[in-house]
């Protein structure tokens, strides 16, 4: 029978390739492998408690009630968003995709994440806006438009306000300070 099993902190293709190899040794037919969500099938000698520990060894954890499932799914679609430059109404398109308000999402997410949508939605950015300035290949002005910021000094504030330092003093380290996508709240 198939199952859909929900995975907290799959946020890059790594955390996809390393969910895959612990589900196949568990001896699962997988359909299909995305960021939060696995689908397949229970092989002859799979173990769902063996799979769970595997997962929580290397820092994923299956995901049990409906509040926890959406919220990483919401996660994942935030993660997808930033990634593809897809931050203008971001909450909008969010309410949408969910079927549920603004509202509604901003309560549920604040209540089990201990942060506003919108502030974690922030850190998400700030932490893209490292990654772009330690690529290198994107000055002020176009990492702000690549993110949907109305304005570079926009986002220099919105840097500054959660750094504690300016875009140019981070460019200027030599041991960058970055965290893990699963890691921000």
């Amino acid at each position: 029978m198939q199952e859909t099993i929900y995975i907290k902190n799959m946020v890059c293709n790594r955390c996809i390739a390393s969910v895959l190899d612990i589900f196949n040794a568990e001896g699962y037919v997988v359909e299909s492998v995305e960021l939060g969500k696995v689908i397949a099938t229970k092989g002859a000698k799979s173990s769902f408690k063996n799979l769970s520990k595997m997962l929580t060894q290397i820092g994923f954890e299956v995901i049990a009630n409906k509040t926890d499932t959406l919220i990483e799914q919401l996660k994942v679609a935030i993660i997808h968003k930033i990634e593809n430059g897809e931050t203008a109404h971001i909450f909008q398109a969010l309410a949408k995709e969910f079927g549920k308000t603004e509202t509604a999402l901003s309560k549920l997410f604040s209540k089990s994440e201990g942060v506003t949508l919108e502030k974690y939605t922030i850190n998400l950015k700030i932490e893209k806006v490292k990654e772009y300035i330690q690529l290198g290949q994107l000055n002020f002005s176009e990492i702000a438009y690549s993110l949907n910021y109305k304005t570079s000094s926009h986002l220099a504030r919105q840097f500054k306000t959660v750094t504690g330092m300016s875009m140019s003093d981070y460019k200027n380290l030599e041991n960058w300070d970055r965290k893990t996508l699963d890691q921000i709240v």
